[in-house]
């Protein structure tokens, strides 16, 4: 009985927020208005393609790294604010206001050595710059999040997306975490080929949230296998990283001497992270703490890791979670450093989704029952936990199904 009283208020809330929420199939291409701004940028993935229209790739994983080059027009200057990106309400895209896909094509092996060779001729002292997103990020998400970095810092490079199967979903954490494990091979291999192109000059990784992890244990590898991290790879950028403070240490220790110059981005108000840490019992994470405390301070000057609070700026989101690409001071002064040659959810979580998130402990499925009655009513209200609410309900679902299977197998007969 409570079990349909549960689904009952989940169809409820779903008939209620109807087909409204983000548009999807956001890379149908769009015309170019006068006066946008364009990103060109390479993207390499571990996702698997998507057979709908306009949506390229999905959550799931796919069985090899692939290609794809994709054009963002941005809004002309002055149609929006440094940090912002601005979806579309509708589609096809107004260039003039919102973000827009000019051009999104499937290259191969070949056709993203043409892109690069081509692109990496006309940057200053041939840098590259690698953004690795973070946790509860669809394809198109970390698209859009990319071109608004690289136009908003005005970063001198040649941008390259890494992009992993994340499900875009807050109850796919743990889907999300092994989807690190299971692309770093993918990412260390990307960065080995930047590494050894007598094309390159320089490389730059920008990460994000889980992101961090899977950069982290990317250059683990490399320094392994290689004895030390390539001395293209100049600058890492750790921003909110959701690494455990501990395996932190020890990935840095193992990728040899020299290493990179690491740059960390911190926010103490970071509620992303503060839920993190419940999840993994109470370890600290990277992204969180306060570099001014010991032995945090003394650990990162022997590190020579420079360390960027961001306890005081404003955040874009209501997660404090994405302020390094939503805050103007930051996103320029990665710029301004990577111009320079010197070193250095986002969030689309609703309150409905932290609710499902605080909700979904030890008890996986009564948890997440009780999350989606909970955030039923806030999911017709708030947009962003309506956009994710049909996964939630999704997964639930496959949840509920896999544990009464489970179940009866292991029943005694």
């Amino acid at each position: 009985m409570a079990r349909s009283r549960a689904f009952a208020v989940v169809a409820t809330a779903l008939a209620l927020s109807g087909c409204a929420g983000r548009v999807e199939g956001v890379f149908v291409p769009s015309p170019r208005a006068a006066g946008t701004n364009l990103v060109d940028m390479l993207v390499a993935t571990t996702r698997q393609k998507d057979a709908k229209p306009g949506e390229m790739f999905s959550g799931e994983r796919g069985a090899k790294i692939t290609f794809a080059n994709i054009v963002v027009s941005i809004p002309p200057d002055g149609a929006r604010k440094v940090g912002e990106v601005q979806w579309p309400e509708r589609l096809p895209a107004n260039p003039e206001k919102d973000f827009a896909v000019f051009k999104a094509v499937d290259i191969d092996r070949n056709g993203a050595g043409a892109w690069f060779n081509h692109t990496i001729a006309r940057v200053p002292k041939r840098r590259v710059m690698v953004f690795v997103h973070g946790f509860n990020n669809r394809f198109d998400d970390a698209v859009y999040r990319f071109a608004q970095i690289v136009h908003d810092s005005h970063a001198p490079v040649a941008p390259i997306l890494f992009t992993w199967p994340s499900r875009g979903s807050v109850l796919a954490y743990g889907y999300d975490r092994e989807s690190t494990n299971y692309s770093r091979d993918a990412l260390e291999q990307l960065l080995q080929v930047l590494a050894k192109s007598p094309n390159v000059g320089e490389v730059s990784i920008l990460a994000h949230s889980m992101g961090n992890w899977l950069v982290l244990e990317a250059l683990r590898q490399m320094g392994i296998r290689n004895g030390r991290v390539s001395p293209k790879i100049k600058s890492v950028m750790l921003a909110a990283p959701d690494v455990d403070v501990d395996v932190f240490r020890r990935q840095i220790a193992e990728m040899g001497k020299p290493r990179p110059s690491f740059s960390l981005f911190v926010s103490q108000d970071d509620r992303a992270l503060a839920l993190s840490r419940r999840v993994w019992g109470g370890g600290v994470r990277l992204g969180a703490i306060d570099p001014e405390m010991e032995p945090y301070r003394n650990e990162l000057a022997q590190a020579d890791i420079q360390v960027f609070d961001m306890t005081k700026l404003a955040g874009g989101d209501r997660l404090n979670h994405g302020k390094f690409a939503e805050s103007p001071e930051v996103v320029r002064l990665i710029g301004q450093r990577l111009a320079e040659g010197q070193t250095i959810t986002d969030s689309r979580v609703g309150l409905g989704d932290r609710i499902v998130q605080l909700t979904a402990g030890a008890a996986a499925t009564v948890g997440s029952a009780a999350g989606l009655v909970l955030s039923a009513p806030v999911a017709v209200l708030d947009a962003n936990s309506r956009n994710n609410y049909g996964a939630h309900v999704e997964n639930f679902g496959r949840t509920l199904t896999d544990t009464t299977k489970s179940a009866v197998e292991l029943a005694p007969e």
